[in-house]
C-alpha cells in the first residue's frame, strides 16, 4: 500500500523528481513520512520547519494520518464559500484583457487590475529569467478562498486571477488579479489585499536566474 507523494520549487530539485511514492504503514502521519523520504532524500531534512503538508490539495496539520491512495504535496513557503470567477495556472501568456472583461459589471463602477511583471534586477544582480513551479489543482481552490475571504470584507463584483508557470523572460506578465466593485476604494484595497494573500499562501515558486546563479525566492512560513 502506498501513497503518492508530489514535490515543488527547491523540493523538486534537490530530490531530483517531482513525484515519488512512500510504503503505508498504519497510521503513518505526513509528518511521518516526510521524515521517511528524508532517508530516502537527506538534502530535504534541514526544511521540515519551514514546510506546510497538503493531502489531497487540503492543507493538514504534521499528525494527519495518511491512507492508501492518497496524494501528499510538501509545500516549501510560497513567494505568498462558492464564488463565480476566474482562478487559473497556466503555461500561457497571460491577457489581462480577458480578465477584465471577466470581472466587468453592469454594477461595477470600478475595475482594479494588477500586473506582476518580470523585472531585469534583483537584490543588485541582473536577472536573466525567472522560473515558476506550482501545484495547479491546490493553487485554483487557494485562489478562490482568498477571493471568497476578500468578497467577505467587500462589496465586491468579480474577482480573477491568474498566474504563469515555466519559464518567463525579462517583461513577460507572470500574475494578473483584477477586481470590480461598485467604487473605486474598495476595488483597490481588495486588489492589494488579494496579492499580499497570494504571494502568502497560494502554492507558487519563483526561481530566479542571473549570471553565475539560480535560487528559488521563498516567503517566510505561514
Amino acid at each position: 500500500m502506498k501513497a503518492k507523494v508530489r514535490l515543488f520549487a527547491r523540493l523538486a530539485d534537490l530530490a531530483g523528481t517531482r513525484e515519488t511514492e512512500v510504503e503505508m504503514g498504519e497510521g503513518l502521519s505526513v509528518a511521518e513520512a516526510f521524515e521517511l523520504l528524508c532517508r530516502r532524500f537527506p538534502e530535504m531534512a534541514g526544511l521540515a520547519g519551514s514546510l506546510m503538508y497538503a493531502v489531497n490539495a487540503e492543507y493538514v496539520s504534521p499528525d494527519h494520518p495518511l491512507r492508501a491512495g492518497d496524494e501528499l504535496a510538501l509545500i516549501p513557503p510560497v513567494s505568498g464559500g462558492a464564488l463565480e470567477g476566474l482562478f487559473e495556472v497556466t503555461s500561457e501568456p497571460l491577457d489581462p484583457e480577458r480578465l477584465v472583461r471577466h470581472v466587468r459589471r453592469d454594477e461595477s463602477g470600478a475595475v482594479a487590475l494588477f500586473l506582476g511583471v518580470v523585472r531585469d534586477n534583483s537584490m543588485g544582480r541582473r536577472v536573466l529569467y525567472l522560473e515558476y513551479d506550482a501545484y495547479p489543482e491546490m493553487a485554483a481552490r487557494v485562489m478562490r478562498e482568498i477571493a471568497a475571504e476578500a468578497k467577505a470584507r467587500w462589496p465586491l463584483t468579480g474577482i480573477a486571477m491568474q498566474h504563469r508557470t515555466g519559464r518567463l523572460e525579462i517583461g513577460e506578465t507572470s500574475l494578473v488579479i483584477a477586481v470590480s466593485s461598485p467604487h473605486r476604494k474598495e476595488a483597490f484595497e481588495a486588489c492589494h489585499h488579494l496579492v499580499d494573500r497570494f504571494k502568502e499562501v497560494v502554492p507558487v515558486w519563483k526561481k530566479e536566474v542571473w549570471e553565475g546563479g539560480e535560487v528559488w525566492i521563498e516567503g517566510d512560513p505561514v
